[in-house]
């Protein structure tokens, strides 16, 4: 049962929207990149294998198709973001948010970087019930943060309206208040 001490950070409307434009831009440039001739491709310098270009072209189009149809998604979601209290931590943050992660299931938290974002990562006592969640295409993606960041619960305050040091601050305020207990 939650009591009083409970901390709701909204997701950020502008990121989202600022997310669903990237998605069209990269659907945008595979969709050009499927018109180029082969023969032009082939010219190149680099990258002239037509197979090969046409290959990222269609993954660029999966791929942010999806993480605009997420953007829509959370555009519309009037859930917070990001729950903390004493049950434990709720994952709205994403496509492949996790939902309720109890502090019983949390060991800690890490820190990884890719490029110049910094995303909070959630370890997990059992990550396979995790990793296990969602559809055939989360799961993946689950599987994949789990090998490169070491659990599949990954959350960036890129889609939040919150900084990212103050993300790890209540993520260990709140660990240190429940998750030592549990």
């Amino acid at each position: 049962m939650t009591g009083s001490d409970e901390t709701r950070i909204a997701l950020s409307k502008t990121k989202m929207l600022l997310l669903i434009l990237a998605s069209a831009a990269f659907i945008g440039i595979g969709a050009w990149m499927l018109t180029l001739d082969a023969a032009q491709i082939e010219a190149q310098r680099r990258f002239n294998n037509p197979l090969f270009i046409y290959g990222i072209a269609w993954a660029a189009i999966v791929f942010f198709t999806w993480t605009g149809v997420v953007g829509i998604r959370k555009m519309i979601d009037e859930k917070p973001g990001l729950i903390f209290n004493s049950d434990g931590i709720t994952d709205n943050s994403s496509g492949v948010s996790a939902g309720l992660i109890p502090w019983s299931e949390i060991s800690g938290f890490s820190v990884y970087q890719i490029q110049k974002q910094t995303m909070l990562v959630v370890l997990l006592k059992n990550p396979k019930i995790y990793i296990d969640r969602g559809s055939a295409f989360q799961r993946t993606l689950n599987r994949a943060n789990a090998k490169m960041c070491g659990s599949p619960v990954v959350i960036s305050s890129n889609t939040l309206k919150i900084n990212f040091d103050t993300l790890i601050d209540l993520s260990r305020t709140y660990f240190a208040k429940y998750g030592a207990a549990a």
